[in-house]
C-alpha cells in the first residue's frame, strides 16, 4: 500500500481513487447527474464536448461481428477475457451476497454518466488513427507503476480528457483513454493534462494490448489508471453496444470501500483514507457481482434493458472507490433521461460471486 503522504498527493490530484489509492468515500467518480452520494449536476468531471468515440473511424461495437466487443476496428480483448466471459451460472457467495445487501440494503444502482443540458457526463474515449506517431508522455505520482512511452494520444487540440474541454487544465480523475487504430494499443491515463513545456504529463499510465487477455498484462501488485489495476475500457458501455442491445462485457462499478486486498482480475488493492484497511466487511477490488436472475425486467425501455441484461450475464466489477453501487460507461451526447429507470433497481438484487483467492 503506498503510504499516507501518497494517499495525500493523490487526493490532491483527483476526488475519487481512480488510479492508485482512491477518494473519500462517497465521493463517487464525479460524471453523475444529481441525486446520490456526492455527484451532484455540474459537480463533477464530466464537462465534456459530447463527440461521442473521437475522430469518427471505425467505433462500431462489434454488432454481427461475434461475442467480443469490437471498437475502432480492434478487439476489446479475448474472447476468455474476464470481462467477457458469461458469468450467469458462477457459484454465489452467500456470505459477501449477506455482506453487501447489509451494508448497501438501502441503495439504488446509479448511472454515473449520461447528459444534463449541455453538460455530458461520462468517460471519454478518444479512437486515434493508424498511423499516427506515438508521442512521449511523463508520470508526475506513480512513475514506478507507469508504463512508459512513448504512447498513440491525438493531438492537443483534439484530445478529449474525462472532466474538462480544455487539456491544459483539468482537475479531478482526468482520465485520458485513447485507442491506436491497427496497431490495437490502448493508453489509459489517470490524472492527466497537457503541458505546453512538458507535453502530455499523467499521475499515472498503463498501456494494454486489446488483441490479448487483460489479465496478466498489468504486474501483480500494479495499480492502472483505475484503482483496481483494472483496465477502464473494458468495463465501459458504448452507447452504440447499448443502442443495440448487444452489451457483451461486464461493467466497472464502485463502493465507498474497500479492503486491502484483491481477487482475480484485479491486480491491486486500494483502501481511502476514510476506510479501516482491516474491515472483515469491506468487499476486495476485483469481486464480481450479478443481477439475480429472476430480476423482473418487464417494463424497462430498450437502453436500461440493455443494461440489465448484460448484468445479469456478465455482471460488473469492483473497480474503483467511490459512490455506492454507480457504475460507469462513455461520455456520450446522445444517452436520453430513461437511463434513469435503472435508479429504481435496489443493490439488494444484486448477488456477490465467490471472490476466489484474496491477494495483497
Amino acid at each position: 500500500m503506498r503510504n499516507a503522504v501518497l494517499r495525500t498527493l493523490a487526493l490532491l490530484l483527483a476526488t475519487s481513487c481512480s488510479g492508485p489509492c482512491g477518494g473519500e468515500p462517497g465521493e463517487g467518480e464525479g460524471e453523475g447527474e444529481g441525486e446520490g452520494e456526492g455527484e451532484g449536476e455540474g459537480e463533477g468531471e464530466g464537462e465534456g464536448e459530447g463527440e461521442g468515440e473521437g475522430e469518427g473511424e471505425g467505433e462500431g461495437e462489434g454488432e454481427g461481428e461475434g461475442e467480443v466487443p469490437q471498437l475502432g476496428g480492434c478487439p476489446v480483448f479475448t474472447a476468455d477475457d474476464a470481462w467477457n466471459t458469461d458469468i450467469s451460472g458462477a457459484p454465489v457467495s452467500a456470505e459477501w451476497t449477506g455482506k453487501l445487501v447489509a451494508a448497501y440494503d438501502d441503495t439504488l444502482l446509479h448511472p454515473d454518466f449520461g447528459n444534463f443540458g449541455a453538460e455530458h457526463y461520462g468517460i471519454p474515449i478518444n479512437i486515434v488513427a493508424a498511423g499516427t506517431s506515438p508521442v512521449p508522455i511523463s508520470y508526475d505520482l506513480y512513475g514506478g507503476e507507469s508504463d512508459p512511452g512513448p504512447v498513440v494520444l491525438p493531438d492537443v487540440d483534439e484530445v478529449r480528457i474525462e472532466g474538462t474541454d480544455d487539456p491544459r487544465d483539468c482537475s479531478g480523475d482526468c482520465h485520458i483513454i485513447s485507442v491506436a487504430q491497427g496497431s490495437c494499443q490502448l493508453f489509459e491515463g489517470w490524472a492527466c493534462r497537457f503541458d505546453d513545456g512538458d507535453g502530455y504529463v499523467c499521475a499515472n499510465g498503463a498501456r494494454f494490448d486489446l488483441r490479448a487477455r487483460s489479465q496478466g498484462q498489468r504486474p501483480e501488485g500494479w495499480t492502472s489508471a483505475d484503482a483496481a489495476g483494472l483496465s477502464i475500457l473494458a468495463g465501459l458501455v458504448r452507447y452504440d453496444e447499448a443502442a443495440a442491445g448487444a452489451i457483451r462485457h461486464a461493467i466497472r462499478f464502485t463502493l465507498p470501500c474497500t479492503q486491502d486486498h484483491y481477487v482475480r482480475p484485479a491486480s491491486h488493492q486500494a483502501v481511502p483514507n476514510a476506510c479501516d484497511p482491516d474491515d472483515p466487511d469491506a468487499p476486495p477490488m476485483g469481486l464480481r457481482v450479478r443481477l439475480r436472475a429472476d430480476f423482473d425486467l418487464t417494463g424497462f425501455s430498450p437502453i436500461p434493458r440493455a443494461f440489465l441484461e448484460a448484468m445479469q450475464r456478465y455482471g460488473m466489477v469492483l473497480a474503483d472507490n467511490g459512490g455506492a453501487f454507480f457504475f460507469q460507461s462513455e461520455d456520450d451526447p446522445r444517452w436520453t433521461d430513461d437511463l434513469d429507470e435503472l435508479k429504481d433497481v435496489p443493490a439488494n438484487a444484486f448477488e456477490a460471486l465467490e471472490p476466489g483467492t484474496f491477494y495483497q
